[in-house]
């Protein structure tokens, strides 16, 4: 009697990922690339067995993918935003979503550090400068020291916390807001995300996107930043109110800004492109080898879990 080898569990694959781990993705189960146009005929086919969708922060799920998987018992997330997926549905059609928490938050942290120094030092500026062949032929303008200066923390999450040490290091001040109650820090907290900016040099956004969120920091928290402010955001673009921000910068109501996202990157506005004292990154803030492939890890953890009729053991809803 001829014995049939079990079939590999299906899991659609929204976004690449590092090669290694789309290898070992593809030795345990069928994948099915939805950045593949060749592949939509067997993915239409292959819709009501797929028990696992892996996905990143940034693009998430949406609530009608969901309802085309009736198998669907997992969303494994590559990265920690949620804002793309909505937890609640998720959740009402017994679906876990998890993240890889705590495996990017130093790497953010870093990236945002880096940010503020380049503002205050002027070093994308000085690299430019120098290759022009600008030196010892053009002034170049003097930068501002980060100690002394009041960081203002939007959001005291993992990252929030990771980036206040660091600004301590470097002898800044910091205070925060933060939704909820912190009770494992000494820094100073505000009353407001107004009073936050009021009462700061640098506003560092590291604050969870969500529809209560969005473009939280707005016109009038810009002003209240001041022509001597900077911004610096490692959290998502949409909590920033995009018109307000390029107004601001181009008008001088604040001094700089450092930005590793964007509302609808990677096709940002072209205003970026000519703003003053800025610094653009293109969403780097957990692209370093180490830390993608401690991402990598957790995901096929989460998906091996829910395949195993586990919890997968970063489950947020």
């Amino acid at each position: 009697m001829k014995v049939v080898a079990d079939m590999k569990p299906d899991i659609l694959l929204v976004e690449p990922m590092m090669a290694p781990y789309e290898d070992r993705l593809d030795e345990l189960y069928t994948v099915h690339r939805l950045f593949d146009a060749s592949q939509a005929e067997a993915i239409e086919a292959a819709l009501p067995s797929i028990r696992a969708v892996v996905t990143g922060g940034g693009t998430g799920l949406s609530n009608a993918w969901m309802e085309k998987l009736p198998a669907l018992g997992v969303i494994a997330v590559n990265g920690v935003g949620t804002d793309r997926i909505d937890l609640k549905f998720a959740r009402s059609r017994g679906i876990d979503v998890a993240i890889t928490a705590g495996v990017l938050t130093d790497d953010v942290a870093d990236l945002g550090i880096a940010l503020l120094l380049d503002l205050l030092r002027h070093v994308a500026k000085g690299d430019a400068y120098v290759r022009a062949g600008k030196w010892g032929k053009e002034a170049f303008p003097l930068g501002t020291a980060p100690k002394g200066k009041r960081v203002g923390i939007l959001g005291l999450g993992q990252i929030g916390k990771a980036f206040g040490r660091r600004a301590e290091a470097f002898g800044m001040q910091v205070s925060y807001w933060n939704r909820s109650a912190v009770t494992d820090v000494t820094w100073a907290a505000a009353a407001s995300p107004m009073a936050l900016a009021e009462d700061c040099d640098i506003l560092v956004v590291c604050i969870a996107a969500s529809v209560a969120t969005q473009n939280i920091v707005n016109a009038e928290m810009l002003k209240a930043l001041g022509p001597k402010g900077f911004v610096v955001n490692i959290a998502r673009g949409a909590v920033i109110d995009e018109d307000a921000l390029l107004a601001a910068l181009h008008d001088g109501t604040i001094a700089g800004a450092g930005l590793d996202v964007f509302v609808n990157e990677p096709d940002i506005r072209e205003d970026f492109f000519t703003a003053p004292n800025t610094v653009l990154m293109p969403h780097q803030a957990s692209a370093t080898i180490e830390t993608r492939m401690a991402m990598g890890d957790l995901v096929l953890a989460n998906v091996a879990a829910h395949i195993a009729g586990e919890k997968p053991p970063t489950t947020i809803n």
